[in-house]
């Protein structure tokens, strides 16, 4: 009877931490996150090429990639792995590889920390709509 009821307390206790969503995966409270999904960073190779807006692009600006946003749009990346954030002016599109959500500059993927990693979990917040 004592291992019947240690099963059924371990079993209970076993669902109960599972059936937290909140462990299994983050969660923002934040009602203004606009888009949550995997960032990377410009390679220096568009080191002053034209972006989709007409800019000369520059590794060290704080400015980035979206695939909808309008240009001109200012968003606040958060780096969900260590809480580090960076605004950033959306001047391009893209990225166009599937998986990712936004494109940064060097100057603003180092801003976050995700230099060496090359890539990093982010939310998105939306400052100022163009």
């Amino acid at each position: 009877m004592k291992k019947f009821a240690y099963i059924i307390g371990i079993t209970t206790l076993s669902m109960m931490v599972l059936s937290n969503p909140s462990r299994a995966y983050h969660i923002s409270q934040d009602a203004n996150i606009f888009q949550s999904g995997i960032a990377s960073f410009y390679a220096n190779k568009f080191n002053g090429r034209r972006t989709a807006n007409g800019e000369i692009f520059s590794n060290s600006k704080m400015t980035a990639a979206h695939k909808t946003l309008k240009f001109g749009t200012i968003v606040r990346v958060i780096n969900r792995r260590n809480g580090r954030q960076v605004t950033v002016r959306i001047n391009d599109r893209g990225p166009w590889i599937r998986g990712r959500v936004i494109d940064l500059s060097r100057a603003a993927a180092r801003e976050i920390g995700m230099i060496k990693r090359g890539v990093a979990r982010v939310d998105i917040e939306i400052l100022k709509r163009k």
